[in-house]
């Protein structure tokens, strides 16, 4: 009878092998950035972005890998997400914008000469993404909550950078955008809505489909920038079309019920018979608004506030969704408006 063989331990020392064999196997940093970078230069993005995303798992911290990254979250035209990278820090935001474009101008230079559709097309899809780091970076200098919007050089370098953003792409809607909000930060509203005006017209008649449409956060600035100048129609205008291509929007929506509201209001006071329609208008989307934020657990709880009290305002006007036509209503907006703690709705 042979004897039962007795059941071998793993040693320690065998699993702290198996890791190391699984480190070995794990390409270089360099690697994944060199092939993260050829890709980059054949506009495939998204497989660049994971080449990167491996890079950052290994090492969080790791600089190119980030200005890499960056570049594909602008290609992929997420401004947003860019910006993100730099952790809070302004001025690294302002240092991973600038390697992005860095790499992006060297791409161009890369590009084979003009004359063949695909090329030309790349070539454009490049510039606007150029275009897009500067706007970034503009947008940094002039945001409030940083302290950069108060250096004395902060107006002349958001001036240089929209300059060099319209040398890049001529005649760019978003650039055309960001130099109206700079105006209208100038105190120059006329010089603001005539850009706005230049801007909106280079994609208002477009397809919804067209590769030229500015991304759904950019024209929904300029709804915003178009409210504050009190162009109440257009802004309305480009809001249906935000929606039409994205009707869950929680901001879009809650922005066309201002949009209305303001209309209904500036419309009664005028005497302008149609104003309650108009009110009915604001009533729809605010309802939309405020389905939609409830259902999706939006954060922005000054947005919901906001909507809810305009909805109250027009409740007390008698003013009912299109889904209850149950009486007309219409008492008149000074007495609605006396409810309020102010007369005026300002935009959150």
């Amino acid at each position: 009878m042979g004897r039962t063989r007795t059941k071998q331990k793993k040693l320690p020392y065998a699993a702290d092998s198996s890791d190391d064999a699984t480190a070995k196997s794990e390409p270089p940093l360099e690697a994944l950035l060199e092939k993260a970078q050829d890709l980059l230069v054949q506009c495939d993005f998204e497989l660049a972005g994971r080449f990167v995303d491996r890079v950052l798992q290994r090492s969080p911290h790791h600089a190119e890998a980030k200005e890499i990254l960056g570049v594909v979250q602008l290609e992929l035209g997420n401004v947003e997400d860019a910006r993100q990278l730099s952790d809070e820090d302004p001025h690294a935001a302002l240092g991973y914008y600038s390697a992005a474009v860095d790499l992006l101008v060297a791409q161009l230079k890369g590009k084979a000469p003009a004359g063949v559709s695909d090329v030309e097309s790349e070539e454009h899809e490049t510039r606007r993404t150029i275009v897009r780091a500067l706007i970034g970076q503009v947008e940094i200098w002039m945001d409030p909550e940083y302290d950069l919007c108060f250096d004395p050089d902060a107006e002349k370098t958001c001036e240089a950078l929209l300059v060099r953003s319209l040398e890049t792409d001529p005649g760019n809607a978003e650039a055309l955008q960001a130099l109206a909000s700079v105006r209208m930060s100038q105190q120059r509203p006329d010089d603001a809505r005539a850009l706005l005006g230049q801007a909106w017209g280079k994609w208002k008649d477009l397809e919804t489909d067209d590769v030229r449409m500015p991304p759904l956060p950019v024209r929904r600035a300029l709804a915003k920038l178009f409210l504050e100048l009190a162009l109440y129609e257009p802004a309305i205008a480009v809001l249906q079309d935000v929606i039409a291509a994205d009707d869950e929007d929680v901001e879009a929506w809650y922005l066309e019920g201002l949009a209305h509201f303001l209309t209904a209001q500036q419309a009664h006071q005028a005497g302008v018979q149609d104003w309650q329609e108009r009110a009915r208008d604001a009533r729809d989307a605010l309802e939309s608004c405020l389905v939609l934020h409830a259902a999706q657990e939006h954060p922005d709880f000054p947005l919901r506030n906001h909507a809810r009290e305009m909805v109250s305002q027009l409740e007390a006007m008698g003013i009912t969704p299109s889904l209850d036509d149950e009486g007309d209503g219409g008492e008149g907006w000074e007495d609605a408006g006396e409810s309020s703690s102010d007369g005026d709705i300002d935009m959150v």
